[in-house]
Formats: structure tokens, C-alpha cells, sequence
């Protein structure tokens, strides 16, 4: 064998095995994400390549105008401003005492620490991280064929599903709280009905889609994806399931998952912060500047909901005000690229909320 011959099998040995580590990274990596219930070690989930999925980008200008579900706004900040970030319900101030005199009750009963010791000592009030399984069924509901018409294809749940282990599992962020909730998949449904497709929160045509699609009980997470109806997403608390126990759940924009086109909200931070009210959080911004505010003591006091990623922002000061905006904070309204925490005081009260009304 010459000394050509022999360079010419050395290149192709090489290139074999360049080939064969290729396609053995591409199918570990497609293994990660058909098991979306285990954690994983990366901060952010990646998202696919702008030229493999157009109108994919997380980039948006907030001075940009944003459009959701028809309705166009000259920029983010009056969006925000609109409310359409999150349709929750707003409780007012005699339901949340209840609520709330109920779980300090529940706390005493159980022997569990008050809130106002998780953010010093979280371990005495919070199960161990990881240790609490909620179900997930997504029901796919959709007007037709293909991602435009609401019908996602299973790579995005599947993300969406990594993306909630991650937020709950502390993994974003060295600040983040370890929460003791994963979110395991249990099954996917898909409907094509445009009239549920497009529902309204409260609606005729909620009540109906969830009532036929709903599954499992109070300890059960159901996702609905649809158009939004003018909405990021809304989500049931708690507290409510005993009065209508199929309309638990959560609605998500079916574009605020990962990988969907509604940028600077489609890294599936709708569907954390959705799911923290399911478990019993209220919007960091709740209550304005008061002594209770989110009923959460180590979370920043802010007058109002943040948009884009305003660093510093300070809406809260004076005396009793020592820290800044939680603009990192799931239960802001900040980009999903700004936002990377939940905090131990939270944790404590997701764990307790549930213990207490869900029965997990």
C-alpha cells in the first residue's frame, strides 16, 4: 500500500467515526427529550435553529409592537399593562385572608413551620426536593393540521414538560429555589374543534371542552392548549376544585411553548407560571406595596407587574423596603428569558397549598 492509499483509508476511517459520534450525540439527545420527567443538567432548554423552525426566535425589542390572538399593542409594556399576560383570577382581600387562615390553621394542625421560617430554614416546612409527583395530562386542542392551527407536535410537550422540571427543580439559576414537585407526563389527547379552539376564559365553550377532556383528580395537572382566547394562559387555583372539579387546570397559548412563534414569551415560562398558581401562588406583584402583598414574606415587594427585563426597577420604597422589583421572580410578568426563580418561602407555600386542597 502506497502512502496515498493508506492517508486515503486513514481519511475515510476518520470520517466513519466522525459520522458514528454524530449520530450517536443527535440520538442521545433525542432520548433526553422522550423522557420528560427526569431533570436535566442544563440551564435553559435549547431550542431549535431559526432556518428548522421559522418564527422561532426569542428576540423582541420591548419598544417592539406585540400582537396576540388579533389584538396588536404599540409595545410590551401595554400589553402588560392590559392584563393579558395571565387571565388567573384576581382574589380579592377577604378571600385570600380566608384562604390563608385556613393554612395557618392547616400548619398548626400538621406541625409544619410557618412561611416565615422557609426562607431562613426552608427544610423544616418543605418536602424534600424532587419528592412530590404531580400527573400531566396536555390535551392538544386545535382547528386543523399543522402547528399554525394550534396542533403542536409532541417535541414541543415534551420540552414544555423539561422546562417545568427545570423551574421547579431550581436548575435555571444558583438563586433558584429546589422545589418538591416534578411533573411527570401521563398522556396526550388532541381534539380538533375551532370553536373550542377559540374559547374565552369562562366561557360556554370551556366549560364544555373541559368537561369532555378533563382527567384525573385534584392531584392531577391537566394543560389545555389552545388559541389563548386573548390570553398567554389563566389557570384555576387550588382552593376552587371542590366547586367545579372538571374545570381544574391550566390554559396555555399553544405558541408560548418551547419552540412556539410568540416571542419573548415562547420558552415555556407561561406554563411554570400558570402551574404556580394551580399549586397555590399568587402574582409577585399581588397587593401592590402592603405588609402581605403575595402572602409570601422572601419575595420583593413591587406596586405593579414588570414587562421586558427592567433591572433595578424599584416600584416599592421607603421604610419596610428592602428590596428591589422580583423581576426574576415565574410570577412576574417579565420575559420568559428574564425570568429564573421561585423563591423557599414559595416553595413552602406550593407544598402546603396542595397538602391542604389537592391532597398531594
Amino acid at each position: 500500500m502506497n502512502i496515498r492509499t493508506s492517508g486515503l483509508y486513514a481519511g475515510l476511517t476518520v470520517c466513519l467515526l466522525a459520522i458514528v459520534w454524530a449520530f450517536s450525540s443527535v440520538s442521545a439527545s433525542h432520548q433526553q427529550l422522550q423522557e420528560p420527567g427526569k431533570p436535566a443538567s442544563q440551564s435553559r432548554v435549547a431550542l431549535p435553529d431559526e432556518q428548522d423552525c421559522p418564527g422561532c426566535s426569542t428576540k423582541s425589542a420591548p419598544d417592539e409592537p406585540f400582537a396576540l390572538d388579533g389584538v396588536s399593542w404599540r409595545n410590551q409594556e401595554a400589553f402588560i399593562r392590559s392584563g393579558r399576560r395571565c387571565g388567573a383570577e384576581r382574589p380579592d382581600e377577604i378571600e385570600m385572608s380566608e384562604v390563608e387562615a385556613e393554612l395557618n390553621q392547616f400548619r398548626q394542625e400538621q406541625g409544619r413551620e410557618s412561611h416565615l421560617n422557609a426562607a431562613a430554614n426552608p427544610q423544616l416546612s418543605v418536602r424534600a426536593p424532587g419528592s412530590v409527583f404531580i400527573g400531566v395530562y396536555v390535551h392538544v386542542i386545535n382547528q386543523g393540521a399543522g402547528i399554525a392551527n394550534g396542533d403542536i407536535p409532541d417535541w414541543m410537550i415534551q420540552q414544555q414538560i423539561y422546562v417545568l422540571n427545570q423551574a421547579y427543580g431550581g436548575g435555571q439559576h444558583s438563586s433558584a429555589a429546589n422545589t418538591p414537585f416534578r411533573f411527570h407526563l401521563f398522556g396526550v389527547t388532541r381534539t380538533t374543534n375551532a370553536t373550542w379552539f377559540r374559547m374565552a376564559q369562562g366561557s360556554s365553550a370551556e366549560a364544555q371542552a373541559k368537561a369532555a377532556l378533563h382527567l384525573g383528580g385534584a392531584n392531577v395537572l391537566n394543560i389545555y392548549t389552545t388559541a389563548g382566547g386573548g390570553y398567554l394562559g389563566w389557570a384555576t387555583f387550588p382552593w376552587s376544585y371542590n366547586a367545579a372539579p372538571s374545570q381544574d387546570g391550566i390554559v396555555l397559548h399553544y405558541a408560548s411553548l418551547p419552540g412556539g412563534s410568540l416571542a419573548p414569551y415562547n420558552l415555556g415560562d407561561t406554563a411554570v407560571h400558570e402551574a404556580g398558581h394551580w399549586l397555590g401562588l399568587y402574582h409577585t406583584f399581588e397587593g401592590g406595596c402592603s405588609a402581605t402583598n403575595d402572602r409570601v414574606t422572601d419575595t420583593g415587594i413591587e406596586r405593579s407587574a414588570a414587562s421586558g427585563c427592567p433591572v433595578g426597577r424599584d416600584t416599592c420604597v421607603g421604610p419596610g423596603f428592602r428590596d428591589l422589583d422580583p423581576i426574576r421572580n415565574f410570577m412576574d410578568y417579565t420575559n420568559d428569558s428574564c425570568m429564573y426563580q421561585f423563591t423557599p418561602g414559595q416553595g413552602e407555600r406550593m407544598d402546603t397549598v396542595v397538602a391542604r386542597y389537592r391532597g398531594i
